[in-house]
This record gives structure tokens, C-alpha cells and sequence, in this order.
């Protein structure tokens, strides 16, 4: 399946809903404390979504998955739906997913927060895939392949010793929640499709502090390290420029320039 390019109008709707996005994650930090449920990060955004920036919370009813944001607690790998029951505690790490649809265009992002502090482990984990997801982006440009990508990702986490889940991935992103092409978080370089200006794709490392392995629960969503030990995810969607790249769903927070 070839890989969609974007015309200037659909790079426009990217570019205004990513924003959004971005937002979202820089207005739910201050809620993330400890003794808040996953379910009222859940309601904040929803509510956030709805009045406050006019568009609609994309992973609500898709597939099935019953809630608007991902809210993936400690050893929860991705998709972790939120809960009344889940409560963060001090030393906890969360990553929470949005994707909001606005003029029939997506924009995905996430990011692991700490709540209070962590565990060294937990800081450094946070830390590596972050940086993991910096170098992936570093590593778009007009003519490198996606499996540059992977290879920047994959070498950064195994130097640190940690590992890379395998099962789930970066995906094409536009008026299509997941579209091609597959964006892997491993491999080699100089395989894998040729980037092009006008492709709209998301990163999204997913890193282990144990061993890559993952196990699907039984409400077909929670995926979590088959070793219970923590995982930690940071994702943004990136739109391919004629010179490199640029972030769509950019934070102010973010260590990287919005664009190279």
C-alpha cells in the first residue's frame, strides 16, 4: 500500500489539530499527582477535548477501546484503559496517549510523566526513551529510510541497556488513525520505504527496563512487560519537509527544535 503525501491544505489541519494535542499533554501535567484515578485524567481531557479545543477525542469507541485517553501505569506497556480503581501513588510513571480528531485530520501524541519523584530506574528509563524518540525524529529526512529510524531508536536503548518492544509500533497518520506505513522502533538502516516530503507518520518508542517481551490482558486492550518490570513510551507526529522534518504535536517542553 503506497504511503500517502499530503497536499498543503491537509499539512495545514495536521499542523492545527497536532497543536492541540501538544496542548493537551502541557494541560494535563498539573493534574498528574499523586491520588488522582486514571479515570478523572480521563474525564479532564475529555472535557478538555470537547469545550475548551473543539474537537473530538479519537480513541473513544474506536475499535471498541471504551475510554478518550490511554493511561499506561508502570509496567503497562501501552493502551492502558483508564480506571476509578487506579490510583497514582508517589513514585508511580504514566504515560498518557492523546489523539485528537479535528477537520477530519489526526494528531497523536504522548508522553510519560513522574509522579513526585520516581525511582532512579524510573527517572533513567524516562529519560533514554525519550531521547530514544529525539533520535528517531533526527533521523527523518527526504531520502533516509524508515529503517533509519529504528536503528537510531534500537541502538540508543540496548546501549543503555534497556530493550525495545518489537509487537507495536509507529504508524502513517492523517484522515486515517493508523495508515501505512509501519514505523518500527528497530532495525536496520537503509532499509524499510524512502521518506518523501509531505508524509505524515508518528514515533512512538516503546522501552523496557527488562526484557522486550509483552503480554496482551484479557480485555484485548492492556498490554504489559511480560517481566512486570517498567516500560516507558514518548510519541509525536512528525510531518517530513523538504529539508528534514517537523513536530506536529510539539510541546513547549520538548529539549528538541520543533523542526530541522
Amino acid at each position: 500500500m503506497a504511503i500517502e503525501i499530503k497536499d498543503q491544505d491537509a499539512i495545514e489541519k495536521m499542523r492545527a489539530v497536532g497543536a492541540l494535542a501538544g496542548e493537551q499533554l502541557e494541560m494535563i501535567e498539573n493534574y498528574i499527582q499523586p491520588g488522582v484515578t486514571t479515570a478523572e485524567l480521563d474525564r479532564i481531557c475529555h472535557d478538555f477535548t470537547l469545550n475548551k479545543q473543539g474537537a473530538t477525542p479519537a480513541p473513544l469507541n474506536y475499535r471498541g477501546f471504551p475510554k478518550s485517553i490511554c493511561t499506561s501505569v508502570n509496567h503497562v506497556v501501552c493502551h492502558g484503559i483508564p480506571s476509578q480503581d487506579k490510583v497514582l501513588k508517589k513514585g508511580d510513571i504514566v504515560n498518557v496517549d492523546v489523539t485528537l480528531l479535528k477537520d477530519e485530520y489526526h494528531g497523536d501524541t504522548s508522553k510519560t510523566f513522574v509522579v513526585g519523584k520516581a525511582s532512579i530506574l524510573a527517572e533513567r528509563l524516562t529519560k533514554i526513551c525519550q531521547e530514544c524518540l529525539y533520535l528517531g525524529i533526527q533521523a527523518v529526512k527526504p531520502g533516509n529510510h524508515f529503517g533509519d529510524i529504528g536503528h537510531v531508536i534500537q541502538q540508543h536503548a540496548e546501549r543503555n541497556r534497556f530493550s525495545v518492544v518489537r509487537e507495536y509500533c509507529g504508524h502513517g497518520i492523517g484522515k486515517v488513525f493508523h495508515d501505512e506505513p509501519q514505523v518500527l522502533h528497530y532495525g536496520r538502516p537503509g532499509t524499510g520505504p524512502e521518506m518523501a516530503p509531505g508524509m505524515t507518520f508518528t514515533i512512538e518508542p516503546m522501552i523496557n527496563a527488562g526484557k522486550a517481551d509483552v503480554k496482551l490482558l484479557s480485555d484485548q486492550w492492556t498490554v504489559v512487560t511480560r517481566d512486570h518490570k517498567l516500560t516507558a513510551q514518548w510519541e509525536h507526529t512528525i510531518l517530513v519537509t523538504d529539508q528534514g522534518y517537523e513536530i506536529l504535536t510539539a510541546r513547549k517542553d520538548d529539549t528538541i527544535p520543533r523542526s530541522g
